[in-house]
């Protein structure tokens, strides 16, 4: 094996080192940002459901005087 061969692989390797540590830090960056994206959607579909559990019998009352039914004061 020639020195300027030898050369060539040592600095191939230096490279591949480098590039599997960048890979590894991107790869914990995706699953960071998957991990912070499922929990985003959970916190809105949460507050979502949330803020109708609150607001649904306000809207039932509201359907009933529309409708000429009885005005329900209580939660149901």
């Amino acid at each position: 094996m020639s020195p300027e061969d030898r050369q060539l692989l040592e600095e191939n390797l230096k490279i591949s080192k480098e590039n599997n540590v960048l890979l590894l830090k991107l790869h914990n960056i995706q699953r960071w940002a998957q991990i912070t994206r499922v929990f985003y959607w959970l916190i809105i579909i949460g507050i979502s459901i949330g803020a109708f559990y609150f607001v649904k019998p306000f809207l039932g009352n509201i359907v009933n005087l529309y409708t000429g039914g009885a005005l329900d004061v209580g939660y149901n």
